[in-house]
C-alpha cells in the first residue's frame, strides 16, 4: 500500500527523534559517566542505588527533552532551508514544463540559507531567460518562415494562373515568365540558407579543417557579384594581401564572405562604394567588408544577427534576412570573432578576425 505524505513526513519525524534521542543518550551517559567516576574519586563517595536511580531517570527525562528539542529545531531547519526553497524550484520546473517561460525564482527567499540555493536559483532564472528568448525566436521563426514562403509562392501563383487565363503579347509572357523564375530563386535561397542554418545550429554539419589560401577566396567571392556592383554602378575598391593562408573549413567560411559582401552591395545605392580587405598581422588575419550605404542605427544593430530580422524594409525583397544569421553561426562554430561599426547615412564595416594558419 502507497504511503501517503502526511504518513511519510510522520516517519521522517520518528526516524529523526530516535536519531536525536540514541545520540543525545549515548553523549549524556558518557559525560554523566565520566562525571560520576571523577566526583566519586575526588570527594571519596560512593553513590548508592537510589541515588543513581533519581540521577538515571531526571538524565532519562532530560535526554527525551533534548531530542523533542532538536527534533523540531531540526524539522523547522530542513522546512526552511531545504524543503521549501526545493519546492519553490519544483514548482517553477513544473511551469516551465508546462509551457510557461516566464517562472521564475525569488532568490532573496534563499539568502538567509546559504550561497548554493541562490546560486542554484541564479542559474535557474538564467536558463528560464534563455529558454524564453529560444522560445520567442522559434515563435518568430516559424511566422516568419511562414510569411517568406508565402510571398514567392503567390507571386508564382499568380503569374502563372495570368498565363493560363488568356492570350498575352510575347513582352508580357516575358516579364510574367521572368518574375516566376525571380520568385522560384528566391525560394530556392531560402529553403536553402534555412537548411543551411538548421545543419549549422545542430552540429549536423562537421568541420573539416585544412589549410587554404584565404586572399583567393575572397577574391573569388567579390567576382561572384560582379554582375551586381556593375549594375547598380557600384565602385569596388581592394587593399588584398597575397597569399594569406588559414587552417579552417573553407566551405562554410564561404558563406560569410559572400553574405558579408551581398549585404555590403545590397544597401550601397548607385554611385557607392564598397571596400574589401584582408590583412594579416602576426597570427592574426583579419577580412574587412566596407560599404558606404545607409548605414545601421544603433537599435537595429543590436538585433542584426537575428534570423530574419532585416532593420531596412524597404530592401526587404533583395533579402530575407538569414544572411547575417548565417554569419554569426559560422563564426561562432569556427571560433573566429566578427565586429561591426556602422554610422547612420556613412556605410558599415564588418571585421572577421581569425588566427593565420
Amino acid at each position: 500500500m502507497k504511503k501517503g505524505p502526511g504518513v511519510e513526513r510522520a516517519l521522517r519525524g520518528v526516524s529523526r527523534f530516535i536519531l536525536f534521542f540514541i545520540i543525545v543518550a549515548f553523549v549524556v551517559t558518557c559525560c554523566m559517566l565520566l562525571f560520576l567516576s571523577t566526583l566519586a574519586y575526588t570527594i571519596n563517595v560512593d553513590f548508592t542505588s537510589v541515588n543513581i536511580g533519581v540521577a538515571a531517570k531526571l538524565t532519562f527525562i532530560n535526554v527525551v527533552a533534548l531530542s523533542l528539542i532538536l527534533t523540531v529545531l531540526d524539522t523547522l531547519r530542513r522546512y526552511f532551508a531545504v524543503e521549501r526553497p526545493a519546492r519553490d524550484i519544483i514548482e517553477a520546473a513544473e511551469r516551465i514544463m508546462q509551457g510557461d517561460f516566464s517562472a521564475r525564482i525569488d532568490k532573496r527567499r534563499f539568502s538567509l540559507f546559504g550561497e548554493k540555493f541562490s546560486e542554484i536559483a541564479e542559474c535557474f532564472n538564467r536558463m528560464a531567460e534563455k529558454l524564453q528568448g529560444v522560445e520567442t525566436l522559434r515563435t518568430d521563426f516559424v511566422s516568419n518562415v511562414s510569411h517568406e514562403l508565402k510571398t514567392p509562392m503567390a507571386v508564382m501563383h499568380n503569374y502563372a494562373l495570368m498565363l493560363k487565363r488568356g492570350a498575352h503579347s510575347e513582352q508580357e509572357r516575358e516579364e510574367y515568365i521572368d518574375a516566376i523564375y525571380a520568385a522560384s530563386s528566391s525560394l530556392a535561397s531560402l529553403i536553402s540558407n534555412i537548411l543551411k542554418l538548421n545543419k549549422l545550429e545542430n552540429r549536423q554539419t562537421s568541420l573539416q579543417r585544412t589549410r587554404y589560401n584565404l586572399s583567393e577566396q575572397v577574391c573569388e567571392c567579390l567576382l561572384g557579384f560582379e554582375d551586381t556592383w556593375e549594375k547598380k554602378n557600384i565602385n569596388i575598391e581592394t587593399d588584398i594581401e597575397d597569399d594569406v593562408f588559414v587552417f579552417t573549413d573553407g566551405e562554410i567560411m564561404s558563406i560569410v564572405w559572400n553574405n558579408l559582401i551581398s549585404n555590403a552591395l545590397k544597401f550601397t545605392d548607385a554611385g557607392g562604394t564598397v571596400f574589401v580587405s584582408v590583412a594579416s598581422l602576426g597570427d592574426t588575419v583579419s577580412v574587412t567588408v566596407k560599404d558606404t550605404g545607409c548605414g545601421i542605427p544603433k537599435d537595429v544593430g543590436e538585433r542584426m544577427f537575428d534570423k530574419f530580422y532585416q532593420g531596412d524594409t524597404s530592401r526587404a525583397t533583395e533579402g530575407n534576412g538569414l544572411g547575417l544569421a548565417l554569419v554569426k553561426r559560422v563564426i561562432d562554430i569556427t571560433g573566429c570573432d566578427i565586429s561591426a561599426s556602422s554610422k547612420v547615412g556613412v556605410g558599415t564595416a564588418f571585421t572577421v578576425r581569425m588566427r593565420r594558419g
